[in-house]
């Protein structure tokens, strides 16, 4: 059983930046690829990065491309996404995921969910 906590959102102008962190609560941590999804009111979840288990390779969303980066600390047990010039459709509830296999941009086939974190961008 793997238990993801995020944190790190918040409220942030048009332009700023935030740090997103997921934690994991897993001895194994370093076999698991991890990835960002986002929803937004009214829209269904959408993926945003991902990264493999070492930390090698890494996968964006077109929206996202350029802005946000996703990184790893398997000594940390954690995940993190760096978000840059952030847009009001940027806003959304954050979720970090773990998959015991490869990466992948489906939501359905991640193993492990957050509970989401709230980031809200203003214009």
């Amino acid at each position: 059983q793997v238990q993801l906590v995020e944190s790190g959102g918040g409220l942030v102008q048009a332009g700023g930046s935030l740090r997103l962190s997921c934690a994991a609560s897993v001895r194994t941590f370093s076999r698991y690829a991890m990835g960002w999804f986002r929803q937004a009111p009214g829209k269904e979840r959408e993926f945003v990065a991902a990264i493999t288990w070492s930390g090698g390779n890494t996968y964006y969303a077109d929206s996202v491309k350029g802005r946000f980066t996703i990184s790893r600390d398997n000594a940390k047990n954690t995940a993190y996404l760096q978000m840059n010039s952030l847009k009001p459709e940027d806003t959304a509830v954050y979720y970090c995921a773990a998959r015991g296999d490869s990466w992948t941009i489906v939501t359905a086939m991640y193993d492990y969910w957050g509970q989401g974190t709230q980031v809200t961008v203003s214009s």
